[in-house]
């Protein structure tokens, strides 16, 4: 049985209106697959130069002492327990040990495996497509804009997306072995005196495989929770498993017989049912628990239910026409009414039109339930984060999208008769133009600077933008304009603190401390007991000679933070200012053990065990801190003084 969509009775490929000689040429899978991935990896090849970045890259990567220390078997009791970045994926979290394990500290490693990840997975939407449908080149478009679609440039160029293509791979494997389960030979049995009925699937062990690639999905992003719905819309088509069910009965009624199909194949979806809300509930309680959830108060339901289809609706026209992709989208607040009449209309009349034409264009039912489908878990409803969308969260929805335009195009190209090599030239025509633009996207991912100054340029009332340029203006040593970046952003939100606290960094490095501290305890006002701001504010006081109001907001950033290393190394040198030289010698071994590896922290405590008379134990100090900064003149210096030889 060729299972798919039926073009007047033609050949697909026929009916798609590709040449013969084309068709003959590159209708091998293998050579259709190579040319997929070759021409991805040639797009996507400058991303191996690309800087971390500084929005979530060291959360998930260049900071993170876990994932940097490698596959170990206390990372592995991490990865499945923890619930840092507010969310639960240790598939993600142990591939990212892997790149570390491999190639270290540096950019270039995970970038490169992200493209991998996305390569693999573009071959194996086309591999999925021609197994479900038995067309090749409405299969081979469809992976081809999945590969070079600009909307898909976050989720490859951004290396702590990598939850994204890494779960994409595994929903893909999914989708493989479910259709390897449902495309074989199907038989329905009925009792006629028991009226029941008996699903025989083709390979149990293929179903089983589907149900582990579908754990492992949900284990590397919860995103996939929708997959089971999405099962679901392929029975209708391609797979028509609703209309081929065979049943023996002969008086059941007609209606009977389509509920106990949909039935059957209900049942057959409940352990995929079980998996998602299991990972429903984890990941809310995660997300929960990291302040990631926002209130209602924070968004109101009114605004969730306006941003969720002017979402739907920009979605919709970035994969129609990506002028303005950006990282983040800010939130407007209320989107003007007219727009949201619009998109509701929009969103409900291609709705109403897929019902309608359900049998009639099949894979528009399925391609526009795809994207609708698999976007309700990030459309906003309940809103994660500040962002209004994000291209990241369209990487598998799309496709749907792109099923209905190749298709569609194979089907009015047969209706009309249009000349053969007219499909062909405007299917290259639109991927070279989608590769370009692909390309010019890839370039605003080079760093923070200039991802952020893109945003800046495509946006408006981008307050995140603001601030994460400022961050990146500030790392570069380019502090006035950082403080531009930080002014600007204030305004747009004058009570936030973390925004007044990027503030009070500045003006304290630009030597405005007056005005730092005004801006600290502004920030405090909002967010208080904050220990960084506690901190970074009593530094300030201490270089004022303020050193009891240094000293009482150390100790506050302590109260909050007991294992803060740096708080209590500033502790201690308020502390020693003072004479208090037991108490500083305290905070200072504190600050030692839990930064094991700062050779300063260890030199400071040499310094107050000077003071208290212990010169072996200074001395002992001091050698240690040389072995961690080999040369420095300083600290020989201090065992100089002490009549001590550095190798003693």
């Amino acid at each position: 049985m060729k299972l798919g969509a039926h073009f007047g009775g033609k050949n697909p490929a026929d009916a798609a209106g590709w040449p013969a000689q084309t068709v003959a040429l590159f209708s091998r899978p293998l050579i259709i697959c190579l040319l997929l991935a070759a021409v991805t990896l040639m797009v996507y090849w400058p991303v191996r130069q690309y800087d971390f970045l500084g929005y979530d890259d060291p959360l998930y990567y260049s900071e993170n002492t876990q994932v940097q220390n490698g596959l170990t078997i206390a990372n592995l009791g991490w990865a499945f327990t923890t619930d840092a970045a507010a969310n639960w994926h240790p598939l993600t979290w142990l591939s990212l040990m892997l790149d570390a394990e491999i190639f270290g500290n540096q950019p270039a490693g995970p970038h490169l495996v992200n493209l991998l990840f996305h390569i693999g997975n573009t071959v194996l939407l086309f591999v999925l497509l021609r197994r479900l449908t038995a067309v090749i080149w409405p299969s081979a478009v469809v992976a081809a804009l999945f590969a070079l679609h600009p909307l898909h440039v976050e989720s490859v160029a951004w290396i702590a997306e990598r939850k994204d293509v890494l779960c994409a791979f595994f929903v893909l494997l999914t989708l493989l072995a479910y259709a390897k389960t449902a495309t074989g030979d199907q038989e329905m049995t009925a009792n006629s005196k028991q009226n029941t009925f008996r699903a025989i699937p083709c390979s149990l062990p293929f179903y089983f495989l589907s149900l582990f690639f579908f754990a492992l999905a949900l284990m590397s992003k919860p995103m996939a929770v929708t997959l089971p719905f999405l099962l679901l819309l392929l029975d209708w088509w391609p797979l028509n498993r609703m209309a081929d069910l065979q049943f023996k009965s002969a008086d059941s009624p007609g209606w009977t017989k389509s509920f106990t199909r949909l039935k059957i194949l209900l049942l057959e979806k409940i352990p995929f049912f079980g998996l998602s809300a299991a990972a429903c509930v984890i990941t809310f309680l995660v997300q929960q628990k990291g302040d990631a959830v926002k209130t209602l108060t924070t968004f109101p339901l009114s605004v969730r239910i306006e941003n969720t289809f002017v979402s739907y609706a920009r979605y919709l026209g970035k994969t129609i026409w990506p002028a303005t992709l950006a990282n983040p989208y800010p939130y407007p607040g209320h989107w003007p009414m007219p727009m949201v009449l619009f998109s509701v209309l929009l969103f409900a009349g291609i709705c109403i039109a897929a019902f309608l034409f359900a049998r009639k264009i099949p894979f528009l039912f399925t391609g526009w339930f795809w994207f609708a489908g698999m976007l309700v878990p990030v459309i906003g409803l309940v809103q994660v984060g500040t962002q209004s969308m994000a291209d990241r969260y369209a990487y598998l929805p799309v496709i749907g999208l792109f099923i209905v335009f190749a298709w569609g195009l194979a089907r009015v190209a047969a209706r009309l008769n249009f000349p053969q090599a007219l499909i062909p030239v405007a299917a290259i025509l639109i991927l070279t133009a989608t590769a370009v633009k692909t390309r010019e996207q890839l370039s605003y991912w080079r760093n923070d600077g200039t991802l952020f100054s893109h945003a800046l340029a495509v946006t408006e009332n981008n307050c995140t933008a603001h601030v994460d340029l400022g961050s990146w203006l500030s790392k570069n040593g380019r502090m006035p304009e950082a403080l531009d970046q930080y002014s600007t952003a204030l305004k747009m939100q004058p009570d936030d603190p973390l925004i007044l606290y990027d503030v009070a960094n500045a003006l304290a490095s630009l030597g405005k401390l007056d005005e730092a501290v005004k801006n600290y305890r502004r920030a405090l006002q909002f967010a208080p007991g904050r220990p960084n701001i506690l901190n970074n504010l009593g530094c300030v006081l201490m270089s004022q000679k303020r050193l009891p109001e240094a000293v009482t907001n150390f100790e506050a950033a302590l109260k909050g933070e007991p294992r803060f290393a740096y708080a209590h190394n500033n502790l201690a040198t308020a502390l020693f200012k003072q004479g208090r030289f037991a108490e500083a010698a305290k905070h200072f071994d504190t600050a030692a053990k839990l930064a094991p590896d700062n050779p300063q922290f260890m030199a400071n405590l040499g310094d107050a065990l000077a003071r208290l008379g212990k010169l072996p134990a200074a001395a002992a100090c001091y050698r240690q801190a040389l072995q961690l900064e080999p040369g420095n003149q300083e600290i020989l210096a201090k065992l100089n003084a002490l009549g001590v030889r550095p190798e003693n």
